[in-house]
């Protein structure tokens, strides 16, 4: 086996976003080990050698998965090859469970520890996995800590190494710590954040940009759309186009949480966005929509009061959660519109997200969750080595 190798598979722009965290630590805690597998711009920059891209294989729902199938099952066999190749120590899978939890059971076959980082989401919604990941899975690091409790009650090896955003969001002056208490701002400030898939993209961007148009009717109003990594600029500008959108729209790639943070009010695609968005202090809209299939199982499956993050961290209402039909333009004005008249309901969301960085943990998550590798593979090696002796 070579002693200086380690598989590591990252899914989604956020997947990439925590994996350039963990692999920054790594190069502290296991200096000299080469890192191989699938990542994103981020990684590929930190030395992680990728053939493809973790876009590739960044799906939403059931049914979208029939999509990108014919080049993930490429991606999956060439994986499979380096890892016979290089024989890694482990293997650190992160997030897109769709895809890891199957490639942990192939490296399970060949002797490769695995080490997931990221949970997937099965205590919202077919709790049955879990017994699959108790097969397929050697060490779970988990960012919640009801994470860690659910896993622990299902006999999986599980660590809570906390949530990396609480190094990567910084702490900003939002503005409406700007604006008097008594009063509404004279132009609206608007984030639009439609998520980082492109079929979540042409799902959500839409509604949110006919929501900006009808709020520009209304009052002076500064539109900002955040780029996601993973979705090309061509997108944006074809469907800000198509919407024909009366005001103007400045795409944004860099700054995006001083820019998040100077905005009055934010639409949110559901997923790791909303807690930028959160720990930024930025009352936010939440939105979600599926595929009409997708949706019919989903209400079957999903297991837990809330779909986003903020509210499930936080336990509760904080955040409006907008889902299918509830996502138009009309309804996301209505909704905006609602809230930039009651300064009293701002400060109260405000005050709600502003127990969401305490909540996720204390500093140093990809720190911590980087000594996790390193001891776990410290104690394979001693067992190793105590089992040859």
């Amino acid at each position: 086996m070579t002693a200086q190798s380690l598989l590591i598979v990252a899914g989604e722009a956020s997947g990439d976003l925590h994996g350039s965290g963990l692999v920054r630590e790594l190069a502290a805690a296991l200096p000299g080990t080469e890192l191989f597998g699938l990542g994103g711009e981020r990684m590929k920059g930190l030395g992680v050698r990728s053939r493809f891209d973790s876009r590739d294989i960044a799906v939403m729902g059931f049914t979208e998965v029939a999509k990108v199938l014919p080049r993930g099952m490429r991606i999956f066999r060439s994986l499979l090859a380096e890892v016979q190749t290089l024989r890694p120590r482990a293997a650190v899978l992160i997030d897109a469970p769709g895809f890891n939890l199957r490639l942990a059971k192939r490296l399970k076959r060949l002797g490769v520890p695995v080490i997931y980082y990221v949970s997937p989401q099965v205590w919202a919604w077919r709790r049955g996995r879990v017994r699959g990941i108790a097969r397929r899975v050697d060490l779970m690091l988990v960012l919640f800590p009801f994470e860690a409790e659910f896993y622990r009650d299902a006999q999986v090896p599980v660590i809570h190494v906390g949530h990396p955003l609480v190094d990567e969001v910084p702490e900003l002056p939002q503005i409406w710590d700007r604006q008097p208490p008594d009063e509404l701002p004279d132009e609206l400030h608007l984030a639009l954040l439609p998520g980082s898939r492109e079929p979540e993209v042409r799902a959500l961007l839409p509604a949110m940009l006919d929501a900006a148009s009808i709020l520009a009717t209304r009052s002076a109003t500064r539109v900002s759309l955040i780029q996601a990594p993973t979705v090309s600029r061509r997108l944006l500008d074809e469907l800000v186009v198509r919407t024909a959108i009366p005001i103007p729209v400045e795409i944004v790639r860099r700054d995006r949480f001083a820019v998040i943070a100077d905005s009055h009010v934010a639409l949110c695609a559901s997923g790791t966005a909303t807690l930028e968005v959160g720990l930024l202090g930025t009352p936010m809209l939440v939105v979600y929509r599926l595929g009409r299939f997708t949706e019919l199982l989903a209400r079957r499956l999903v297991k837990v009061a809330h779909f986003s993050l903020v509210n499930l961290v936080l336990g509760g209402d904080v955040v409006p959660e907008l889902v299918q039909g509830q996502v138009t333009g009309e309804s996301l004005a209505r909704r905006v519109c609602g809230l930039l008249e009651d300064r009293a309901a701002i400060e109260r969301m405000r005050q709600g997200l502003s127990a969401l960085r305490r909540a996720l943990g204390a500093r140093g998550a990809s720190r911590r969750a980087a000594a996790a590798v390193a001891e776990f593979l410290r104690l394979r090696r001693g067992a190793a080595d105590g089992g040859a002796a």
